[in-house]
């Protein structure tokens, strides 16, 4: 194991490694509760239960590849944003139908192709080129305006910010309001504050010790009683949910019929120009958690890269090709790992003390789908507060930097898509390099994702 790992020559031991798994896994263990209900807007149900587990295997495999073929101490589940980038596609519009299964197996087709060329893109070394093509302050902008994109998604998922007819978006109104219609919101702002204070005190495995906290307070407030079963039967319908509609998807040929039919995506170009967007999509969110990521856990070399990027790139497309079979939205490497790499964690065995516990988060659907959002939100709002720092590392004193990463940063939120704000502030950039003199051969392979947005907007329906 030594030997495989490499960790003597790492500087570090097996029981570093097998703590900073297991502090890696509580950092980012929320993600098993939070999926299922991002990618399908519900709390429970057969479609729930599939994603649920679909999400733990993909989670399983993604950080499985990271231990036994990179060898870094980093792992995967599936990324915050996308999940909700996925439901607002393909499922949300669906809802009301009775066609939401046949919209999200619709979705995992546009992901399953989208990855496919991820992976192609990463064997030949493009998508690396990409990477660092990239300017400087559109790379720290993207994992930051994910991270402002996600919180504010956790803020509207328990009410905190409601739709208001004359400004769009207000705080919650409290006053004259009825306890069980502001509940959420308040339970999930006290939760939030309890991850922040035991992160502060630098408790291990805070978000989650949040989660089950609010959970608990969510259920003695409101005056319910939590309802699940832990029966083999219960375990077992979470299992035969997965089988019947999350990895066939895949394999029906309707999903693939509805992947390019008017009903589902909107047609042929509109799906791909889905297609591309998720590539586009997936690729810098990948990119930007990878840079965060790395960066947290000071794993960048001389220019500022991820070490062995390349490598890093190819386990996410892996596993974003397993997710779609198995059923669930895209995987990328996941911010808290840098917990394991700041508890010692260097090497792969890192990551497969993690895999190996999200293996037995298999077995517990139940008792995951008990968990409301008031519970889940504090978890989303935290994770962007995490991904926003990365932010303060842009220079602010040069517009030619400055606008570019503000307006990707703003637009994610303010246009409910990650990738509108990557393309924007792109293009923003492309253009302003352009009229000031500063235009050069590197910028070339920016002006060319800058074009295959501006393709989207005019032509997308998206």
């Amino acid at each position: 194991m030594n030997k495989f790992f490499k960790i003597s020559e790492r500087g570090s031991d097996i029981k570093t490694e097998i703590i900073a798994g297991l502090t890696t896994f509580f950092a980012m263990a929320y993600i098993v509760v939070v999926n299922p209900g991002q990618v399908t807007g519900m709390s429970g149900g057969s479609l729930w239960n599939a994603v649920y587990i679909a999400s733990v295997i993909a989670a399983v495999i993604g950080t499985l590849l990271y231990s036994l073929y990179a060898n870094l101490p980093f792992a995967q589940a599936c990324g915050m944003g996308l999940n909700s980038f996925f439901f607002v596609s393909f499922v949300l519009p669906q809802l009301g139908t009775g066609n939401e299964i046949e919209g999200y197996r619709a979705g995992l087709i546009i992901v399953l192709i989208s990855g496919l060329i991820f992976l192609i893109l990463s064997a030949t070394g493009v998508r690396e080129y990409l990477a660092k093509a990239m300017p400087d302050c559109i790379k720290k902008s993207i994992s930051a305006g994910i991270g402002l994109f996600i919180a504010f998604l956790g803020f509207q998922n328990v009410g905190i910010i409601e739709k208001n007819e004359y400004t769009l978006v207000q705080f919650v109104k409290i006053n004259g309001a009825e306890w069980s219609d502001i509940a959420p919101a308040i339970i999930a702002m006290l939760g939030f504050l309890i991850i922040v204070i035991l992160n502060i005190l630098n408790v291990k495995g805070a978000v989650l010790i949040g989660i089950v906290s609010t959970t608990i307070i969510y259920y003695i407030a409101t005056w319910q009683l939590p309802s699940f079963n832990m029966s083999f039967d219960a375990i077992g319908q979470s299992f035969k949910d997965f089988a019947e509609i999350g990895i066939s998807s895949v394999f029906r040929p309707s999903s693939w019929k509805n992947a390019f039919s008017p009903e589902f995506t909107g047609g042929i170009f509109s799906a791909i120009m889905f297609i591309i967007t998720f590539c586009l999509v997936d690729m810098f969110d990948t990119i930007g958690t990878l840079y965060g990521a790395a960066s947290e856990a000071d794993m960048l070399d001389e220019n500022g890269d991820p070490i062995d990027m390349n490598k890093a790139m190819t386990c996410d497309s892996v596993a974003t090709v397993a997710g779609a079979v198995c059923g669930t939205s895209t995987c990328t490497t996941f911010v808290e790992s840098a917990s394991g790499v700041a508890a010692g964690g260097r090497t792969g065995l890192t990551s497969l003390v993690t895999a190996a516990c999200f293996a037995i988060c298999i077995f517990l659907s139940p008792l995951a789908s008990v968990i409301p959002a008031a519970a889940t939100a504090p978890a989303l709002i935290y994770v962007g507060v995490l991904m926003l720092k990365n932010f303060s590392k842009v220079d602010m004193t040069n517009l030619r930097s400055a606008v570019p990463a503000f307006l990707t940063l703003i637009m994610m939120p303010l246009t409910y898509s990650i990738s509108n704000g990557i393309g924007i502030g792109s293009i923003s950039y492309i253009i302003i390099t352009l009229f000031t003199g500063k235009y050069t051969k590197k910028d070339i392979a920016v002006t060319v994702i800058a074009l295959l947005f501006l393709c989207k907007f005019i032509f997308g329906s998206m």
